[in-house]
């Protein structure tokens, strides 16, 4: 698989009572997207720092291409708290004023963008005018045809109906969880059950595709046409941070190889389950869930 798939957003330290791990949703993306097959490139900024230093070293040690990793000499690197409960499900607490809100629109994206066959980028880091207008310089030069997946992750406040909305303007596929999707129908007006809803998302942002999570009850694809529902994995979940970016990337792998929607939902929930039974967002995924 030659095809060229971007994570374009926050590179951050998810900061857990036992230490820091790499984060970041569009990052994790694309080190899955890699893993997977694809030629994956995140697109972010990190602080001129010690924090900034050791993530290079460990996006060298996962042998991520680091191109299109910004530097700031005024901003610090992301950090984020993060804590979990009984069932492993993640909370967290996002630092402002750090370097990837100052994504900059660069000679080297501006070429990279139609090259690119598919992106994810998400809500979160739009929150800041630089990084927002990056973002939407990148979408807007890449092909019509070309993969838009728009993760929403919506995280603390920093989200608005305008976000969303330019955001969706930009997308042909939108990710989902189940959580997200009831603030979607209250800014928008949907209603109805849960695929209602779905539906009349799709048809007012003339999607593609919606991928809606529903973390161990699995997903619900749902496209004009088609529909491919998934009950889930069963498997002990130890540490659920990147299993939702790990599903994104394989529904991104399995869209852009061809893939029909109920293969490419039973692969997505095998690779995040196996994400969810381990520690850290972005594990070493075993050879069959990279043949599958």
């Amino acid at each position: 698989m030659n095809q060229i798939v971007v994570g374009i957003g926050e590179l951050l330290w998810d900061v857990f009572p036992q230490g820091k791990r790499m984060g970041g949703a569009p990052v994790n993306f694309a080190c899955h997207c890699g893993q997977l097959g694809a030629e994956a490139y995140p697109v972010s900024c990190i602080g001129r720092d010690n924090l900034g230093d050791e993530l290079r070293g460990r996006l060298t040690d996962l042998n991520v291409d680091q191109s299109y990793i910004a530097e700031d000499a005024t901003h610090p690197t992301g950090t984020v708290q993060v804590t979990l409960d009984a069932h492993a499900k993640p909370s967290y607490e996002i630092c402002e004023g750090v370097a990837w809100d100052m994504i900059r629109m660069t000679p080297a994206l501006d070429a990279l963008a139609p090259q690119a066959d598919a992106v994810c980028f998400g809500s979160l880091c739009q929150r800041h005018t630089v990084s927002y207008e990056t973002i939407h310089a990148f979408l807007s030069g890449m092909r019509a045809e070309a993969l838009k997946i728009f993760d929403v992750n919506l995280r603390q406040a920093f989200y608005s109906k305008a976000i969303i909305e330019a955001s969706l303007g930009h997308a042909n596929v939108l990710k989902l969880s189940d959580e997200e999707l009831p603030v979607l129908a209250e800014l928008f007006g949907v209603s109805g059950a849960v695929e209602a809803q779905l539906h009349g998302l799709l048809a007012r942002f003339d999607l593609n595709l919606i991928a809606y999570t529903r973390g161990p009850d699995g997903s619900l694809l749902v496209g004009p046409d088609e529909t491919a529902e998934h009950p889930g994995c069963p498997g002990k979940a130890i540490d659920s941070v990147g299993a939702g970016d790990s599903f994104t990337a394989a529904l991104c792998v399995g869209l852009l190889t061809g893939r029909p929607l109920a293969a490419i939902n039973d692969h997505a929930n095998r690779v995040a389950t196996f994400v969810c039974s381990h520690e850290g967002a972005v594990p070493a995924f075993p050879q069959a869930l990279k043949d599958a």
